[in-house]
């Protein structure tokens, strides 16, 4: 289907011409949730040239509120609004796509063969960087080893995160780089992984990590304004208008004001700083931020972390990994210490979005808030739990009671599935990726992808939130499939909730009057497809505050 004249025009220009104050999107296959959040269809939608919706409903009607307004043919198309990601990490994205991605490996053997090739074709490079392994998809039964990443790159030091980022793999110059030795102790909260004779194998877990990550190269400006640029693009390419930044620097808020500051961001950010020490001391002196650069950019939460993740088995667990009897993970802080950041932030006025993903991690963060929201809570904090992938039954109806949101990935749960009952056993893993459970008792659920550790296309989550299936349709009844959502569900995790979980209901998550006109362009309609086809949809054009981001090529 060829795109009309006019709307070939805008997709030239990026923007809404000056002439016109008022544009109408006309015959439009529209979807949206109103404010009962109940799915209601339009054919057309109007906004000012401040983004903001002026009217939404039949031509008819949405031309009088407009009557001198530029017109915008969609030929029918499917319109949805901006799909928003609440826990993603924007520059680990724009990373990822700056370095090599072993995410499509299946083998050890065929992600040292990239890696070699990757190697010498950036000879230049002072290190070799990379993510996104999976010794589990290797089918591997172990983590692989610094002698095996030798064979590939032995003239320099490599490191690669492993998909989860909760992990990482050196090589030998890497490890000598780090003053990591055989001697050298686990420091608290991580693991260095060890062979049976006590050897470091090359792998470090959770806050390990941090022992590399002093020898690490920082990116310059240059290269982190590339990493913001390319995970933008990204993101505006599968429909994403609003993402989450778990946990930011004060380098990376610099950068987010500054391109909010000159009209280049293409996604509002609504960030959360990483942890409650030094940069939070900094960027906390003046309070929360809120709606800079025309509600672009936001900077009203913090991230903490309770424990690691499940496949690396870093997740705190209060039994022991059913397929390592010696473990229960790892919690990453004392009570204590999770009472004070949590009193620390709260006081400031910000609220407390916390890693969780383990039984022992959500028990731990629900008792401290349970503890400290009566003393810090307002009513404007709507403190998170992110990921509470694994809770124990008798914990999900604290989440309601408390007030907490879940905030939770549903494609974790088609990743995961591969190993996650062998690592929790039968029992365990009913109050695992429990979506249904948590709906049913009220608690609004905030979607995301997690990305870079997940695929960002908010499509693959929403699919696999209504199948429990993974892109290749396993398993065919649905993993759980008792625990899946609706598709009206999974649609508004992905927007009003979403949006509720950043304080933005009221501007963002639906087409209504009043909110910004964020909204995209699909080649299909979701809610007449199969289920099975959601993550096929594709993305013509993203909108956000009435101007174009990205038209497909």
């Amino acid at each position: 289907m060829r795109l009309s004249s006019s709307l070939l025009a805008l997709a030239a220009c990026g923007a809404l011409s000056a002439a016109h104050a008022d544009t109408i999107i006309d015959n439009a296959n529209g979807y949206t949730l109103d404010a009962k959040g109940e799915v209601v269809q339009f054919a057309s939608l109007a906004f000012d040239d401040n983004g903001k919706i002026l009217a939404v409903g039949s031509a008819k009607d949405v031309a009088a509120k407009a009557p001198r307004a530029h017109h915008v043919d969609l030929q029918g198309r499917t319109v949805l609004p901006g799909l928003i990601d609440a826990h993603g990490h924007v520059f680990g994205l724009g990373q990822m796509l700056t370095q090599l991605d072993l995410s499509g490996t299946t083998t050890l053997a065929q992600a040292l063969q990239e890696i070699k090739t990757y190697a010498r074709a950036n000879a230049g490079n002072a290190w070799v960087r990379g993510n996104g392994w999976n010794q589990e998809i290797w089918k591997l039964g172990r983590f692989p080893t610094a002698k095996e990443l030798d064979g590939a790159v032995s003239d320099r030091p490599a490191w690669f995160a492993r998909v989860d980022e909760h992990a990482g793999w050196a090589n030998s110059r890497a490890l000598a780089l780090a003053g990591i030795t055989d001697q050298t102790p686990d420091p608290a909260g991580g693991k260095i992984v060890r062979d049976a004779d006590g050897h470091a194998t090359g792998v470090l877990v959770d806050a390990a990590k941090g022992l590399m990550e002093k020898v690490l190269p920082q990116p310059t400006e240059g290269a982190a304004r590339t990493m913001l640029d390319r995970s933008l693009a990204k993101m505006a390419s599968v429909g994403l208008t609003s993402a989450h930044d778990a946990g930011i620097t004060v380098e990376q808020d610099r950068l987010y004001r500054d391109y909010a500051d000159h009209g280049k961001l293409s996604a509002r950010i609504y960030a959360m700083i990483g942890g409650t020490g030094s940069d939070f001391d900094q960027l906390a002196k003046n309070g929360p931020l809120n709606g800079y650069g025309r509600d672009m950019y936001t900077l009203r939460a913090v991230k903490l972390y309770a424990d690691g993740a499940l496949g690396s088995r870093g997740a705190a667990l209060l039994a022991p990994y059913s397929d390592d009897p010696h473990s229960h993970g790892l919690l990453f802080h004392s009570d204590e210490e999770v009472n004070f950041m949590i009193a620390k932030a709260m006081q400031k006025g910000y609220q407390v979005n916390i890693h969780a993903i383990g039984d022992a991690s959500n028990r731990q963060i629900l008792d401290a808030f349970a503890k400290n929201i009566p003393i810090y809570h307002t009513e404007a904090n709507r403190n998170r739990i992110e990921h509470a992938q694994i809770v124990t039954p008798a914990d999900i109806p604290r989440f309601k009671t408390i007030g907490i949101i879940p905030s939770m990935q549903p494609t974790h749960a088609t990743s995961d599935k591969n190993m996650a009952e062998t690592r929790l056993g039968h029992e365990r893993i009913k109050g695992a990726y429990a979506w249904r459970t948590f709906l049913q008792q009220g608690s609004p659920i905030a979607c995301g992808s997690d990305f870079p550790v997940e695929a960002p296309n908010p499509f693959f989550g929403i699919h696999a939130a209504v199948t429990r299936q993974d892109a290749g349709g396993n398993p065919i009844a649905g993993w759980y499939p008792e625990q899946e959502m609706s598709l009206k569900e999974a649609f508004r995790c992905f927007t009003l909730d979403a949006a509720y979980a950043g304080h933005q209901e009221k501007t963002l998550g639906s087409l209504e009057v009043g909110k910004y006109a964020d909204f995209i362009v699909v080649d299909r309609d979701m809610f007449k497809i199969s289920p099975y086809d959601i993550d096929k949809i594709g993305v013509l054009q993203t909108w956000v505050g009435g101007r174009q981001v990205y038209q497909k090529k």
